[in-house]
């Protein structure tokens, strides 16, 4: 469905990449330790603290908008 790489569906200097990247320095070990992940339908914890930073940035706030 989706490409196989982000630098095939975003453009350079898109929100995404900087939020993704910022993320990704954050130490999330406490976060991690609690996930299991043991449910498939589960998303893991960067996704969505990558999600909730996209929407505190863009101003969005409730999932329903």
């Amino acid at each position: 469905m989706l490409p196989p790489s982000l630098d095939d569906w975003l453009p350079e200097g898109h929100l995404a990449r900087f939020i993704i990247e910022i993320v990704a320095q954050l130490d999330l070990s406490l976060i991690k330790g609690v996930y299991t992940g043991r449910d498939p339908k589960a998303h893991h914890p960067e996704i969505l603290l990558a999600l909730l930073f996209c929407g505190y940035t863009t101003g969005v706030f409730s999932s329903r908008k």
